[in-house]
């Protein structure tokens, strides 16, 4: 059974239900008209232009071309995990690069030919959806762990520099900050995955569903996503932090001020 198709008037019956959000926004003095129906606009505008490119993507399905266009996605995640974290982008840019790519690719390859057990683990089917979900979904999580990490230093310098002052090693007296900012990045997966099935059906399920899927097959998809996405989270958060500390703290341990955009904190 295929999915039924949406016309662009019944599409548009659905931008009706903005009206809501905007009306109450109104009415409490929100203030989020401005902003949601940017961020509408925005996303609609993109998803049809994407739309198109897959269309094509999938039809080339070259593998040079894939991971090219997986780069790219990984490449816009980064900055924008860079802008929310407040750093500069020159500073950081390569390290963080490294460590979303190595985090992504080495899921979304491993999911491939381990587990869908694919001849082509290029296949931008799966290359690129998957890579996609994995990327979006770790992003959240890293926006979280890195500004985390970074603010609780500049926040408890005088702590942090007496715990090197008792003399801890540099490793000795990040690993709280580092345990707790890979906490918090890790929660809101852990409990999507508590709850998932009772409260809410997940988008990557719901959509093989709507594909014409049986649930077993969509359910095989979804726990198996969800895992992806908690492995490639963990391993992106931990190697940015990793991966940053050269660059973000001087030879005697202290953090530069100059990697943070002025007025931040």
């Amino acid at each position: 059974m295929e999915t039924v198709d949406i016309s662009t008037f019944s599409l548009l019956l659905a931008f009706i239900l903005l009206l809501i959000p905007v009306l109450l926004s109104r009415f409490y003095g929100l203030g989020l008209i401005g902003d949601l129906l940017s961020s509408v606009a925005r996303m609609s505008v993109q998803l049809l232009l994407i739309g198109v490119f897959l269309k094509y993507l999938f039809v080339w399905n070259n593998g040079l071309v894939n991971l090219s266009w997986l780069a790219v996605m990984i490449l816009v995640a980064v900055f924008s995990a860079i802008r929310s974290s407040a750093m500069k982008p020159v500073k950081v840019l390569v390290p963080i690069f490294v460590a979303f790519s190595a985090a992504t690719f080495v899921i979304v390859f491993y999911l491939n030919y381990f587990v869908i057990k694919l001849d082509d683990v290029f296949d931008a089917r799966y290359l690129i959806v998957l890579g996609g979900m994995l990327l979006g979904n770790s992003l959240r999580g890293n926006i979280v762990g890195i500004d985390h990490f970074y603010r609780s230093i500049r926040k408890d310098t005088k702590k942090y520099l007496y715990v090197l002052s008792l003399g801890a090693t540099h490793h000795e007296a990040l690993l709280t900050y580092l345990r707790e900012s890979v906490r918090l990045a890790l929660k809101p997966t852990i409990a999507a995955m508590a709850t998932m099935g009772i409260v809410s059906l997940p988008g990557m399920m719901t959509g093989v569903i709507l594909g014409g899927t049986s649930p077993e097959v969509a359910i095989k998809y979804q726990i198996m996503i969800m895992i992806g996405i908690a492995a490639s989270t963990t391993i992106s958060v931990v190697l940015t932090i990793i991966m940053t500390l050269p660059v973000c703290f001087t030879k005697y341990g202290t953090l530069k001020n100059d990697i943070f955009v002025s007025g931040s904190i």
